[in-house]
């Protein structure tokens, strides 16, 4: 059986843009705002996953609220920790660590930032996160609240891309994306 899963990445957030990784941001009224465009009008989920991370679990808890649907907390679909480089803009680290970063550019799986979750481990477990849904809630529409890299991750799979060019798809704040998730494994991502 196939489950519907829309993707929605966080609004923007009150630190800004670089590597936030694990930092625990808040969205702006901004963010919250272009959140609530996105899915203007939509519904039909008969749950809401999110990460854990309050730019993307506070939205998330006040639309399960207003659908009155199942909300789930699952800290397998939060975003890539960037260790040593949390916090920093790419535009910082061009003057201090162009070569590190010109590496990640290049092939994220090959260089891990200082003291960062390796790329593969972090596919390793949104991709659990992902089965499991499928296992549970086949059949059903999920909407899913996350990040940049977990979108990254997933649409990159369903396009069948190389994994050189994971930070090519292009992943705005508050975009929208819908997959179809089918199994039994290895799990198959289809774009509609």
């Amino acid at each position: 059986m196939t489950l519907h899963l829309d993707l929605l990445r966080h609004g923007e957030t009150e630190r800004g843009g670089g590597f936030r990784g694990s930092l625990d941001d808040q969205l702006t009224e901004q963010g919250w705002a272009q959140m609530r465009v996105a899915l203007d009008g939509r519904k039909g989920w008969a749950r809401i996953v999110s990460s854990p991370l309050q730019r993307c679990a506070r939205f998330a808890s006040e639309l399960a609220g207003r659908l009155q649907i199942p909300l789930h907390l699952d800290a397998r679909l939060s975003e890539l920790h960037f260790g040593a480089w949390e916090g920093r803009s790419a535009a910082a680290l061009m003057d201090t660590e162009a070569d590190a970063l010109g590496q990640f550019w290049r092939d994220p799986y090959e260089f891990t930032p200082p003291d960062g979750e390796p790329v593969a481990a972090f596919a390793q477990r949104v991709l659990l996160a992902i089965d499991d849904l499928h296992r549970q809630f086949a059949g059903q529409s999920v909407l899913l609240v996350s990040h940049a890299g977990v979108m990254r991750l997933l649409l990159a799979r369903a396009r069948g891309l190389p994994r050189e060019q994971l930070l090519q798809v292009e992943v705005a704040h508050a975009a929208l994306f819908a997959l179809r998730v089918t199994g039994p494994a290895p799990l198959c991502l289809v774009e509609p």
